[in-house]
């Protein structure tokens, strides 16, 4: 991995911890529901991306980079979501957010680069 995908990667990470100490404060009856999922997606970004930097074919990395993306937008929506039911400050939100956003941008440009290097 280069530089900015180290970057990336730890702001996965730091996007990661933040959705877990989050939803240590969800309504106990969303343990199951909301609590699980927005997890699940949330780490779902990060291990996909990690996995598809571990395999060497581009088509198989850009696989694994779009299923990391489409696990980032589950878990935009949920941090959102988790907003308007009043599960998370606004404070909370903001700072998940704006990593959140950065991610999206990062992801997609990594997403957009692999696809057009494939493409040649």
């Amino acid at each position: 991995m280069n530089d900015f995908q180290e970057k990336l990667k730890g702001k996965m990470d730091d996007y990661t911890h933040l959705v877990y100490a989050i939803t240590k404060n969800f309504p106990r009856e969303e343990l199951f529901g909301v609590t699980s999922q927005f997890r699940r997606a949330t780490l779902s970004v990060v291990l996909n991306y990690i996995e598809g930097y571990a395999r060497r074919k581009p088509l198989v990395r850009l696989n694994f980079l779009e299923i990391a993306f489409g696990s980032f937008k589950e878990s935009r929506y949920l941090l959102h979501f988790a907003f308007v039911e009043k599960y998370i400050s606004a404070k909370d939100y903001e700072r998940g957010a704006v990593i959140a956003d950065e991610i999206g941008a990062m992801l997609w440009a990594e997403i957009r680069g692999l696809d057009q290097r494939i493409e040649r």
